[in-house]
C-alpha cells in the first residue's frame, strides 16, 4: 500500500477522533491505529526497495553512457585513424575525431547529471514521506500517552471520591 495514502488514513482517524473538552487531545481507536502503523512498517520496506530500484536504474543508465561513449570515442578515433594516413586531410580527421569525442563525453556527461538529478528528486521525495510519516506516528504516540494519562489520573481520582463517601 502506498504510504502516503496511510499517512492520509492515520491523518484522517486523528481528525475524526472525540476529542478531550479543555484540552488538544482526541481519543483514538487504538487497533485501528495500530493498524494503519502495521500497514506503516510494511509500505516504508517497499519504498526503500522502491528508491534502490531507482539507484539500480541510474548505475545502469550511466554504464550504457559510458559505453556509447566509449564506442563512439573509438569509432572516432578508427576513423582519425584512417583519416591520419592521408596527408591532405589528417587536419580536417583530427577536428572530426576530437569533436566526435567531445560530443560523446558532452553526452555521457548531460546522461549522468540527468540520472542523478532524477535520483536526487526521488530520493527528496521519499525522505519528504518518511519525515511526514515519522511526524504522524509520534503525534499518534503523544496523542495515546495524553489519553493514558488522562486515563490514569481518571483512576486515581475514582478511589478517593469513594473514600470520601
Amino acid at each position: 500500500m502506498d504510504i502516503l495514502h496511510l499517512v492520509d488514513r492515520l491523518e484522517e482517524l486523528i481528525n475524526h477522533s472525540r476529542s478531550i473538552p479543555f484540552t488538544h487531545n482526541v481519543i483514538v481507536d487504538e487497533d485501528r491505529m495500530l493498524d494503519i502503523i502495521d500497514q506503516m512498517r510494511v509500505a516504508i520496506p517497499e519504498e526503500v526497495k522502491k528508491s534502490q530500484q531507482v539507484l539500480a536504474t541510474k548505475d545502469r543508465v550511466i554504464a550504457q553512457a559510458k559505453e556509447e561513449a566509449d564506442r563512439t570515442v573509438n569509432i572516432a578515433k578508427e576513423k582519425s585513424d584512417k583519416l591520419t594516413n592521408r596527408d591532405s586531410i589528417v587536419q580536417d580527421a583530427r577536428k572530426k575525431a576530437n569533436q566526435i569525442e567531445s560530443e560523446a563525453d558532452v553526452k555521457a556527461k548531460n546522461t549522468q547529471a540527468e540520472a542523478d538529478e532524477y535520483v536526487a528528486e526521488t530520493l527528496t521525495n521519499l525522505e519528504i514521506a518518511l519525515e511526514r510519516v515519522l511526524n504522524q506516528v509520534r503525534n499518534g504516540i503523544y496523542i495515546l500517552e495524553e489519553d493514558n494519562k488522562f486515563k490514569l489520573d481518571s483512576v486515581k481520582e475514582e478511589p478517593e471520591e469513594k473514600l470520601k463517601k
